[in-house]
């Protein structure tokens, strides 16, 4: 990929490129941004943001850090900017479905035992403060190094560590409880 991103830089083939970094990252960084914003609809909308960012960046990326890495970087400093955005504080975005939208057989297979522990999982990490949601999410669904999370979010390891800690003991908290 590092060699495709040199030669497609030089022959300035940049479409090319954001095709092939959006089909490998596009579903990793939406699940990202997802855990940060917690709505489908904005999370799909920062997703497309955060790769016409990158399009537009592709000339600053300077090969110091994985391809990977930068991406996330770009899409973790997005996200942080539209939660402390005027149009996150004071628009309110809500994803009720209408009412009878779902089909029988829909709602028989939403009792499955695994996903309802799957959903409380999900919603009690949701519940947690962003400092310990991003590093549970970059480690347990991106499967990132402490030390790759530590690059990311621009904290030491040991921070990184010390979060993780902490959010397993708020989880566990809030499932027991």
């Amino acid at each position: 990929m590092e060699e495709l991103l040199t030669n497609t830089i030089e022959i300035e083939d940049k479409d090319a490129l954001i095709d092939e970094l959006m089909e490998r990252y596009g579903q990793d960084i939406l699940r990202l941004v997802y855990s940060y914003v917690n709505n489908s609809q904005i999370a799909e909308d920062l997703t497309q943001d955060i790769f016409v960012k990158c399009y537009k960046s592709l000339h600053t990326y300077s090969g110091k850090s994985k391809l990977r890495t930068w991406l996330w970087r770009i899409a973790i400093n997005h996200c942080k900017d539209y939660l402390k955005s005027w149009y996150n504080r004071n628009v309110l975005v809500t994803e009720e479905e209408p009412a009878n939208y779902r089909t029988t057989k829909q709602m028989v297979e939403d009792t499955v035992i695994q996903k309802e522990e799957d959903d409380q999982l999900i919603a009690a990490i949701m519940t947690l403060p962003i400092k310990y949601r991003e590093v549970i999410y970059l480690f347990y669904y991106e499967e990132l190094l402490i030390k790759e999370i530590a690059v990311l979010t621009e904290v030491s390891a040991n921070t990184v560590k010390t979060r993780l800690r902490r959010a397993k003991e708020l989880l566990k908290e809030r499932l027991e409880g």
